[in-house]
C-alpha cells in the first residue's frame, strides 16, 4: 500500500494562478543493498555476501558501459541509458563539448515492474 499526503502547490509558470492541492508520495524508508542481499539470500541458494558482491560489481560496471554509449538492459528490472541536452549554435564550427549540459541516467522499468506497479493501492 502506497501512502500519500496532500500538499498545496502553486503553478510555477503562472504565479498568479490559485494554488491547488496535489497528492505526494510518503517515503517509507530506504532499502539498502545489504538488506536487499539478505532478502534475496533467504529465497535462494546464494549467500548474502555473494549477492552483495554481484550487486557491487554491477554498480561498478554499469557506468563504464553507459560512458561507452551503450544502454544497459537489466532484463525485467529495466533499462538504463544516458541522456543530455546542449546549447544550440548557429554553425557546426562554433560547437564545443562545453555546450553539452545536464548529463543524466534515464531508467525505464521493465514490463514486469510496470505491470506490478499498475496494481498499486493508495492510502492517506
Amino acid at each position: 500500500m502506497l501512502k500519500y499526503k496532500l500538499v498545496e502547490r502553486g503553478n510555477p509558470s503562472d504565479p498568479t494562478a490559485p494554488k491547488k492541492i496535489y497528492a505526494s508520495p510518503v517515503k517509507n524508508g530506504t532499502k539498502t543493498i545489504s538488506s536487499l542481499s539478505g532478502d534475496i539470500a533467504d529465497i535462494s541458494s546464494l549467500s548474502r555476501g555473494d549477492i552483495n558482491n554481484v550487486i557491487t560489481n554491477l554498480v561498478e560496471r554499469i557506468p563504464k558501459d553507459l560512458l561507452d554509449g551503450r544502454s544497459v538492459s537489466l532484463g525485467e528490472l529495466g533499462t538504463l541509458r544516458v541522456s543530455f541536452s546542449s546549447e544550440g549554435v548557429e554553425d557546426e564550427k562554433d560547437f564545443h563539448t562545453s555546450k553539452i549540459k545536464g548529463l543524466k541516467v534515464i531508467f525505464t522499468p521493465g514490463k514486469l515492474i510496470k505491470e506490478e506497479l499498475k496494481k498499486a493501492q493508495f492510502n492517506k
